[in-house]
């Protein structure tokens, strides 16, 4: 028998939210996103130009963790 619960959190707060209710490391979880509905196609248009510049998916993440890393040595 399965059981469902519905938690609200942020993605932030999701690990801590399973583990204090007890989740282990390596149990199976369903997460249901709520997604603003408006921010959703900007980010389908937003991919489908870069795609088209000739980028691919492997390009495009390592552009995002090179910008994160600009990010955070100029918080530290």
């Amino acid at each position: 028998m399965t059981r469902t619960a519905i938690i609200q959190t942020t993605a932030a707060g999701a690990s801590a939210e399973l583990t204090r209710r007890g989740i282990l490391p390596d149990q199976p979880v369903t997460l249901l996103l709520d997604v603003d509905e408006e921010i959703v196609p900007g980010r389908r248009e937003a991919r489908a130009r870069v795609v088209a510049a000739g980028l691919s998916d492997k390009d495009i993440d390592r552009l995002i963790d090179d910008a994160r890393s600009e990010a955070q040595s100029l918080i530290e």
